[in-house]
This record gives structure tokens, sequence and C-alpha cells, in this order.
């Protein structure tokens, strides 16, 4: 069995990471993907969160929400709605953005839609940790 596979990140816009890895952990819809060579071929709805893989023995970090993954023995594609490598994230904006979705939670007006300001919420929850995490701090700061 090899000891790499393929994994392939993108968005509409670009691909984000092209890269041989050892690992990858992919939030699905349903909780986290533990995704090693060999694994068995499944397609899955692609949650909202921090996706984490290895190469050469290194961690790298993203954020992703939305789309589709698509595993095969020896490929990864992750098709994400949206998506942004951990280095590139501007950490003010990022934290600035979950301080609005928690006070749009924590005030709520009459037509607030709850699914959408949560889905907020977790995107930015995610950015901020994958910037940490790039920074070298801890993801939960």
């Amino acid at each position: 069995m090899a000891a790499t596979f393929e994994l392939e990140i993108a968005t509409p816009e670009k691909l984000l990471i092209s890269d041989t890895v050892s690992e990858a952990q992919i939030p699905g819809r349903e909780g986290y993907l533990g995704i090693l060579p060999g694994h068995a071929a499944l397609l899955s709805e692609l949650g909202v969160g921090l996706l984490t893989y290895t190469a050469g023995g290194r961690p790298y970090h993203l954020a992703v929400h939305g789309g589709f993954v698509e595993v095969t023995p020896d490929k990864v594609r992750v098709l994400a709605d949206a998506g942004e490598v951990a280095g590139f994230i501007d950490t003010t904006r990022a934290e600035e953005a979950l301080k609005r979705a928690h006070e749009r939670l924590a005030s709520p007006k009459e037509n607030l839609d709850v699914v959408r300001a949560l889905r907020a919420l977790h995107r930015a929850e995610a950015r901020l940790q994958a910037a940490r995490l790039a920074a070298g701090k801890s993801p939960l700061e």
C-alpha cells in the first residue's frame, strides 16, 4: 500500500492545493473525516471547518465550507464552495467577523435567519483557527 495520496482542493475560482500528502482531516457535514492512503472510496458533502493535511511531515491548514469531497484509494478531491489557505487569512478581519457573528446571535433582530447566522459564526471560527495555526499559535486562544 502506498504511503501517500494526491490531494486537490479547489474552489469555483481557483485550485488552492495540489500536493502529495500522507494524511488529511476534512470537515464533512456530519463530522470530520480522517483520510489515510488506501482509504475506501466515498463521496461526501463538505461541512464548515478546518481542513488539515500533512505533506513532507509538516501540517498545513485551510478554512473551507460547503461543497463536496471525493475520496478514492489514491486521490482526494475537495470541491469547496469557499476556502482559504491559512497563511493568507487576515486574522484581524477573521476576529471582526467572529465578533459580529456573536453579536448578531446574542441580540437577534426579529427577522434574523438563525441558520445563516450560525453558518457565518462557524465560517469565522474556522478562518480564525486556521490563521492562528499558521501563525504558530493555539487555535483556541
